[in-house]
C-alpha cells in the first residue's frame, strides 16, 4: 500500500490541495475558492468535502500518514492562522483544532511560503542547498528563509515576512494596516495597482485601458508584457526594481546561495528575472556580489506549495514517528 500525505495550500484567492507520495508523485489534486468564504466554518466544510471527493476518485490502495497545511500567517508552533491580511477570517483562527473535526489524522501547519520552501528543498532546485530563500509572488508576497537546512520560524513561529518589510514609509496602504509594504508593490495585487497608476500618468496606447480594476488580472498583465505591451512592460520594470532592492536587503541578513521566485508573476520569466537581478546587484552589499543567484522555482509547472505542504508530513510527522523516509526529507 502506497504511503501518502495530503498537502493543502491556502491562498488569498484559491485553496489548492493534493495527495502525494514521498517521491512527489501526485495521486490527486484540486482546488476551491478561498475568497468566497467569509467565515471559516463554511470554508472548512467545502474544503473537507472537496478533499474527500478527490480521495474517492483514486483507484489504488493508499494510506494517509498526515496532513500538511501552508497558510498565510500560519503559526508553526500553535497550528493557528493569525491576522492574515489577505484572508476574510480575521484574528486568530485555531485552524488545526477545527480541521481535526473533519480528519482524524496528524496535522502540521506553517506559513504558505515556508511550505513552498520545503517543496523546493525536497523536490526542486534547492535539493543540494542549505541556505536559500523562496519568495512567492501571489495575491500577496510570502517568503520562506532557510539557513543551515532549517526554516527560520523565530520565537513565535511567524518569522520570514519579507512582504511586510517597508519600501516607502508613506506608500501604498496594505491590508495589514501599514503603509508601503513590499507586497503592495511586488505581488499580483501590487502590479495591478502599478498598471493603473501608469495608465493615469501617460497616454501610451494599450488594450489595458479597456479593463476595469476588478476585471484586470495579474495573469493578463503577464500575457500583455510577454506580447510587448509598453504599460505592462513598464509595470514589470517598476516591480522588479523594488523587488530587487528588498531581496538585496534580505540577502544581507541570511547570505543565501540562491533566491527562488515562485507564483503568478514569476511566469513572466526573464521579463521579471533579468531586471530584478539587475536591481538586486545594484543594491547588494559588495561582499555578496557574484555569490547569489535569483532563479525561477523548478516547481513552476507543479504545485510547489502543495508538495511543500505534503513534505511537512514527511519531515515533521513521519520523522518524529521514526518511519524510514529518504535522507533528503529527513534533512529538512
Amino acid at each position: 500500500m502506497r504511503e501518502t500525505a495530503i498537502g493543502i495550500d491556502i491562498g488569498g484567492t484559491f485553496t489548492k490541495f493534493g495527495l502525494s507520495d514521498v517521491e512527489g508523485n501526485v495521486l490527486m489534486e484540486g482546488s476551491i475558492p478561498t475568497y468566497t468564504h467569509l467565515e471559516i466554518k463554511p470554508f472548512l466544510d467545502a474544503l473537507s468535502e472537496a478533499i474527500k471527493d478527490g480521495l474517492n476518485q483514486i483507484n489504488e490502495p493508499f494510506e494517509i500518514l498526515g496532513i500538511g497545511i501552508g497558510a498565510p500567517n500560519g503559526n508553526y508552533y500553535k497550528g493557528t492562522i493569525e491576522h492574515a491580511p489577505n484572508l476574510n477570517w480575521k484574528g486568530i483562527v485555531p485552524f488545526i483544532e477545527m480541521f481535526q473535526e473533519y480528519f482524524d489524522l496528524p496535522m502540521v501547519l506553517t506559513n504558505d511560503a515556508n511550505a513552498a520552501a520545503i517543496g523546493e528543498k525536497v523536490f526542486g532546485g534547492a535539493k543540494n542547498m542549505n541556505d536559500f530563500i523562496v519568495v512567492t509572488l501571489g495575491t500577496g508576497l510570502g517568503s520562506g528563509l532557510v539557513t543551515r537546512g532549517k526554516l527560520i520560524y523565530g520565537h513565535d513561529g511567524l518569522a520570514g515576512e519579507l512582504g511586510h518589510t517597508n519600501v516607502y514609509p508613506d506608500g501604498r496602504e496594505c491590508n495589514c494596516g501599514k503603509r508601503g509594504c513590499l507586497e503592495t508593490y511586488a505581488s499580483a495585487s501590487g502590479i495591478k495597482r502599478t498598471v493603473f497608476k501608469l495608465l493615469a500618468t501617460n497616454n501610451d496606447e494599450t488594450p489595458l485601458r479597456s479593463y476595469t480594476y476588478e476585471s484586470l488580472t495579474a495573469k493578463k498583465i503577464t500575457e500583455m508584457a510577454l506580447a510587448g505591451d509598453p504599460i505592462a512592460l513598464e509595470a514589470y520594470r517598476y516591480t522588479s526594481d523594488i523587488l530587487g532592492l528588498k531581496l538585496a536587503d534580505a540577502a544581507a541578513v541570511t547570505s543565501p546561495e540562491a533566491i527562488f521566485l515562485f507564483g503568478g508573476l514569476a511566469k513572466a520569466g526573464d521579463i521579471l528575472i533579468k531586471p530584478t537581478m539587475d536591481s538586486f546587484n545594484e543594491y547588494l552589499y559588495p561582499g555578496y556580489k557574484g555569490k547569489i543567484n535569483i532563479r525561477l522555482s523548478e516547481l513552476m509547472d507543479r504545485n510547489a506549495a502543495v508538495l511543500g505542504a505534503s513534505a511537512l508530513v514527511w519531515s515533521e510527522i513521519v520523522q518524529n514517528e521514526a518511519i524510514q523516509v529518504p535522507q533528503q526529507v529527513r534533512a529538512i
